[in-house]
């Protein structure tokens, strides 16, 4: 056999190699958040980024869940580290859970919203799904704690991207689901912040 046409042989067979583990690949799911998506205080296996990667397998859904969530992270940082975890993952779907520890701090809320939005818009030029989730502060901080929340749902509308209205939803009353600092949810809250993001996050998944 002439050396060109083995050689050629050899460089078709690798290239289907390659096409073939690309097809069987999973497709990634990024969650982009703070402490309420890293696990804090709890087993990382416990943690609702964990649960849904059982869920998605349960439901046979060829997705892998990347958590790239940071305890005390804000918008401010998780907009200098988007690009960067978008060209290295290459994600389907993104999540972005930010923003607690802003309207904790009591961050100007134009800078809450300029900064989901860049991280939304970082996602969608990469032709990402993005589902964004809401998040609420205690209504001792009065008018700002109403504005903070609405501006999750002004930057979902404006850049048409799926919202889950709150992820604490059906969890933030019951104080026996929270950790002893009173801020981040047990283990046993989990599966009710799984089926929050759920809501939202099956739809991208069609």
């Amino acid at each position: 056999m002439p050396a060109f046409s083995y050689c050629r042989r050899l460089l078709l067979a690798g290239l289907m190699l390659l096409t073939s583990s690309a097809a069987g690949a999973a497709t990634n799911i990024l969650v982009f958040g703070d402490s309420l998506s890293a696990g804090y205080g709890i087993r990382q296996d416990a943690a609702w980024p964990a649960l849904l990667s059982r869920r998605l397998q349960e439901k046979n859904l060829d997705y892998k869940v990347v958590n790239l969530s940071i305890s005390g992270e804000t918008t401010s940082g998780g907009r200098a580290r988007i690009d960067t975890a978008l060209d290295r993952h290459s994600p389907r779907v993104v999540i972005v859970a930010l923003g607690a520890n802003d309207g904790l701090r009591g961050l100007p809320l134009p800078q809450l919203r300029d900064n989901l939005t860049a991280i939304v818009a970082s996602a969608q030029k990469k032709n990402a799904r993005v589902l964004l989730v809401g998040q609420r502060i205690p209504p001792n901080y009065g008018a700002y704690a109403a504005q903070f929340h609405a501006t999750f749902g002004e930057v979902a509308k404006a850049r048409k991207t799926a919202l889950v209205d709150f992820l604490l939803d059906g969890v933030a009353t019951q104080a026996q689901l929270f950790q002893a600092d009173n801020l981040h949810p047990t283990a046993e809250a989990q599966p009710l912040l799984l089926d929050n993001i759920w809501r939202g996050l099956a739809p991208l998944l069609k």
